[in-house]
């Protein structure tokens, strides 16, 4: 219940308290705007105030979808309210080049069998354990299949958006990163050594058989991608994250708490490595990995931007 108040208000900054000595209840909308208040007569009747709260807010939201300019923090709102009202935890599929939701994906569950994603790339299922850490693996005729866990904390998800790439010739490179709400704006680099720095920047070039990014995303959640058609084996390359958001704030610890991810396909059509963002480190930068005589060296490590 908590967390579903949270996120709630994160969208309508909406207030909810009680004053315990007469037990009264208040709701205050954005801007302190009063909006209604109740008397109860004991302490159970505040659970029937905050559900009539709860409708309220789901009217707002539902008003609010018709005119949403933040479809991603809605969805996090309704995954939210799913959670609470049928214990089901929501897993989400995202096309890594278009970032539309991925329909009729197939996904299997460690232990717990398999599902389909609906028309929002969603599946539903409902925790067996508080916490655990479980292997899924997506499969679509169109999309490469991709294995990677999810982590179960408190019997909520610890993250539950996952973009998924399109298939693409053989030969090629695609990273692809996902993360939370906060911080807005993470940006990938992909960088050849004396040749070309493929970011928000720079979009497109035509060495390696194109490389460019193939989207970029400026409002939170991801996903950000850049795809290369070919690696030179004689060259190196480098791979890394920035924090946009707090760029050159050397004490700040966003980039560590985004929950992002990093996605690295290429070979024959394969998910090569999954790496997470290191947490509880002050830096702006994210230096993931490099490639050298075509392999590819993790370095995952942390660090302020003005040392690069």
């Amino acid at each position: 219940m908590k967390k579903l108040f949270r996120e709630i208000n994160k969208i309508y900054n909406c207030k909810f308290f009680q004053k315990r000595m007469n037990l009264n209840v208040f709701l205050l909308l954005p801007n302190n705007v009063f909006c209604r208040s109740y008397q109860c007569e004991s302490k159970s009747n505040v659970n029937l105030i905050f559900n009539s709260f709860l409708i309220l807010v789901l009217s707002l939201t539902f008003f609010d979808f018709a005119n949403a300019q933040d479809k991603k923090q809605k969805e996090k709102i309704s995954d939210a309210f799913v959670e609470m009202e049928s214990g089901e935890l929501v897993l989400r599929f995202f096309d890594a080049i278009t970032g539309n939701s991925v329909a009729d994906g197939n996904v299997e569950i460690q232990t717990m069998g398999e599902f389909t994603t609906d028309f929002e790339g969603r599946i539903l299922f409902i925790p067996t354990e508080e916490n655990a850490v479980l292997r899924i693996r997506f499969s679509h005729p169109k999309y490469i299949t991709s294995q990677f866990d999810i982590e179960i904390m408190a019997g909520a998800l610890f993250f539950n958006r996952f973009s998924v790439s399109p298939k693409m010739p053989l030969g090629s490179l695609r990273v692809v990163i996902d993360w939370s709400d906060k911080p807005s704006d993470l940006d990938a680099h992909f960088v050849k050594v004396n040749n070309y720095h493929i970011s928000y920047r720079n979009k497109k070039v035509s060495e390696d058989g194109i490389a460019k990014l193939d989207r970029d995303d400026t409002d939170g959640f991801g996903p950000e991608t850049i795809t290369t058609k070919n690696i030179d084996k004689n060259s190196v390359y480098y791979f890394y994250v920035t924090d946009f958001t707090n760029l050159h704030n050397s004490n700040s610890v966003q980039l560590s708490k985004s929950k992002c991810n990093v996605k690295i396909y290429g070979r024959d059509n394969e998910l090569l490595n999954v790496l997470k963002v290191p947490e509880n480190i002050a830096g702006d930068y994210w230096h993931v990995f490099k490639i050298i005589n075509d392999g590819i060296i993790i370095i995952n490590e942390i660090k302020n931007i003005e040392m690069n």
